[in-house]
C-alpha cells in the first residue's frame, strides 16, 4: 500500500476492498485499513517480522508505521520481541479468534464423524468455511496413521488449486464467481484459463461423483476430494474435505470408497440441521 494511498480502492493482501465517500469516513477507514494491513502481513510462514520487513509490504512511512504498531502493541494484538528484535502476533488475535469458533456450532456436531472417518482412511478430514472470497478451514480431524500432511485452522485455502476452492466457487452465486474469475484473468490470463478448465472438471465430478478432486495441483504427494453442502449456513458456504497421500490405496478409490464415504458425512451432517 503506497504512502499516499487513496481508500476509494485500497487493497489489502488482495482480500478486500474499501470505498468510502466522505472525507470524514476516509479518516476514520484509512486508520483502520492501515492497521489491518499490518496484522495481515503476518501468516503460518511469516510469523515474525522487523519494522523494516513491514514497511515493505504495507508501504507506509515509519512514523505512520511506528504509531499503528505501537498502538497494536497496547491492544495486544501485537508484541515486540527483545530476543528476535522482532513483532510477532499477539495473544489478542488468538482471543479474537475464540468467538468466530464457538459460534460455529456445527463444528461440534461434525467433528465425531470427521474424526471417525480421519482413523479409518488414516488421512485427514477438513470442515471449512468461507465467505466472498475468503476460505479457510475451521474444523480439522486427522487419523492415527497420517504423517503427510497436517492443515491449520485459520490458514487461508486457495480457490483455484484445491479441491475445496473449486468446490467453493462451485456454490458461489454465479454473479459472483464470474466476478472472481474476470478479476483473476486481469491479473493472471493464464492462471483464469486454467482454472477456468478446472471448474469444468470439476462441475462434471460434482455432477457423476458428488464431490471435487485436487488433482495434485497444490501438494502432489496428496489426493483430495471435497463435497460443499447443499445450502449456505447464514450467509457463509460450508465444504468438507478428505484428504490421503497417493501412496494409500484408497487414493485410487476416490470414486468407490473415499467419495461415498465423505458424501455420507456431510449428508449427516445436514439432516441434523434438517436441511
Amino acid at each position: 500500500m503506497a504512502a499516499g494511498l487513496t481508500l476509494k480502492q485500497a487493497k489489502i493482501g488482495g482480500f478486500f476492498e474499501v470505498d468510502v465517500n466522505t472525507e470524514a469516513d476516509a479518516k476514520l477507514v484509512s486508520a483502520l485499513v492501515r492497521g489491518v494491513s499490518i496484522l495481515r502481513c503476518f501468516g503460518h510462514k511469516r510469523t515474525e517480522l522487523s519494522a523494516r520487513e513491514l514497511m515493505e509490504l504495507t508501504g507506509l512511512p515509519k512514523p505512520t508505521l511506528f504509531r499503528l504498531t505501537d498502538t497494536l502493541c497496547e491492544l495486544g494484538l501485537l508484541r515486540y520481541s527483545e530476543r528476535l528484535s522482532k513483532y510477532v502476533p499477539g495473544l489478542g488475535l488468538l482471543q479474537l479468534s475464540s468467538p468466530v469458533l464457538t459460534r460455529m456450532a456445527l463444528r461440534q456436531f461434525a467433528r465425531p464423524q470427521m474424526q471417525a472417518l480421519a482413523d479409518l482412511t488414516e488421512g485427514q478430514v477438513q470442515m471449512s468455511v468461507g465467505h466472498r472470497r475468503r476460505l479457510c478451514p475451521v474444523e480439522l480431524a486427522n487419523g492415527m496413521g497420517n504423517t503427510v500432511y497436517r492443515q491449520e485452522v485459520g490458514v487461508s485455502i486457495s480457490l483455484s488449486r484445491t479441491a475445496t476452492g473449486r468446490a467453493y466457487l462451485l456454490g458461489m452465486a454465479e454473479d459472483d464467481r464470474q466476478a472472481y474469475l474476470r478479476d483473476l484473468q486481469a491479473r493472471d490470463p493464464q492462471r483464469a484459463d486454467w482454472l477456468a478448465q478446472r471448474l469444468v472438471d470439476a462441475q462434471g465430478d460434482l455432477a457423476r461423483h458428488g464431490f471435487c478432486r485436487s488433482h495434485g495441483d497444490l501438494h502432489s504427494e496428496i489426493e483430495s476430494i471435497a463435497v460443499p453442502m447443499s445450502q449456505p449456513q447464514d450467509g457463509e458456504l460450508w465444504v468438507f474435505a478428505a484428504s490421503v497421500p497417493v501412496f494409500s490405496p484408497l487414493s485410487t478409490k476416490l470414486e468407490t470408497e473415499l467419495g461415498p464415504r465423505l458424501r455420507t458425512l456431510v449428508r449427516s451432517v445436514e439432516s441434523v440441521l434438517g436441511m
